[in-house]
């Protein structure tokens, strides 16, 4: 039977290799389309100092939580050179569901349709919502899984926490 210190100390390591072995991925090379079935990558979409993607499904209520927060954080670092994208993993049959979707959310960033999940895959994503910040050169330097109360205010604080980092 294994203590549950020790079960600990097992989560806290694996963790740990997670974090290091996705350290510094970089943006994939993978074209997916957005919701006026214009073609991109994550790269065309690069914010001036950060991007952040976020993984989303339209059935996803804790995506439904995130949604609003991230309409503000656009509203609010866009001028400091921060984009949000998101990437929504809705299967093929709801597509034609995401685009008035994001209209009746007020979603001002651009979405991509990743229906494959091919890029979710490609960046080790497991669950939706996930959260990735890339620096101005495209290197992953934060994710954030699922979304509570609060997490708003963690993920501005670490937008902020990069950007003056960046900057000097």
């Amino acid at each position: 039977m294994i203590k549950i210190k020790n079960v600990k100390k097992l989560s806290l390591l694996f963790l740990w290799l997670i974090l290091v072995f996705n350290a510094g991925a970089q943006f994939p090379p993978i074209s997916l389309y957005d919701t006026h079935n214009n073609q991109f990558e994550i790269s065309d979409l690069q914010g001036e100092n950060l991007t952040v993607v976020d993984f989303w499904a339209t059935w996803c209520k804790p995506c439904l939580l995130a949604i609003p927060e991230l309409v503000k954080i656009q509203d609010d670092f866009a001028s400091q050179g921060v984009r949000i994208v998101g990437v929504n993993i809705d299967s093929p049959r709801n597509k034609s569901k995401i685009k008035p979707f994001a209209s009746s959310r007020s979603i001002n960033y651009t979405i991509l349709l990743d229906p494959d999940q091919e890029m979710m895959s490609e960046l080790n994503v497991i669950y939706v919502p996930t959260l990735i910040i890339f620096d101005n050169v495209g290197n992953q330097v934060f994710v954030h899984e699922g979304f509570t109360a609060g997490d708003q205010v963690l993920i501005r604080q670490e937008i902020e926490k990069i950007l003056k980092y960046n900057v000097q």
